[in-house]
């Protein structure tokens, strides 16, 4: 029997849905304060759906984007829970829309590159590097053609993203050894 969605999880019903060990999600309590379980009786621990579209979305930016957990807890506390939950969901219209709620309507949105404290297993990327279609402009770069074939500006920008992802592989594994 399958449970609503609007119905409360346990913490191995939720460790199950993030593919996670119970112990990471009880340490990320410790360390994003945004995570607030209800506690009931011998502290068993029952997330709200909101808890767990923000789970979701922390291990997306820590797994999938390589976030440090300092650079989380910053991203958390510049554009809230809901911005954070959006990104996992691939929400962008969402995502947007909040990123431009808490600005100045000429600024750009909070959403940048981010420092080098807040990323791991990435390369540098350069300044015009986009996050979500955010920020970078990539409209002066030309297509590039390579023999019978050409590479149009968003082809080229996702091979750029994975040279990058490479390049840290790289040096990863040369720190390693």
């Amino acid at each position: 029997m399958d449970k609503s969605p609007d119905a409360f999880r346990t913490i191995s019903e939720v460790a199950d849905d993030l593919d996670l060990p119970q112990h990471v999600l009880r340490f990320w309590e410790t360390r994003f304060p945004q995570i607030k379980p209800l506690k009931r009786g011998g502290g068993r621990r029952y997330y709200r759906p909101d808890d767990v579209d923000l789970l979701k979305g922390i291990r997306h930016l820590l797994y999938d984007h390589g976030y440090t957990i300092k650079g989380v807890q910053k991203l958390l506390k510049t554009n809230g829970n809901k911005f954070v939950a959006a990104i996992a969901n691939g929400d962008l219209a969402t995502v947007e829309a909040l990123a431009a709620a808490g600005e100045e309507p000429a600024a750009e949105p909070k959403v940048h590159v981010p420092e080098e404290d807040q990323i791991v297993g990435r390369a540098k990327a350069p300044i015009t590097r986009r996050f979500f279609n955010f920020g970078g402009g990539d409209d002066d770069v030309p297509e590039v053609s390579l023999g019978k074939g050409s590479v149009n500006k968003e082809d080229r920008a996702l091979l750029q993203e994975a040279l990058y992802d490479l390049l840290e592989c790289k040096r990863l594994l040369d720190q390693v050894r």
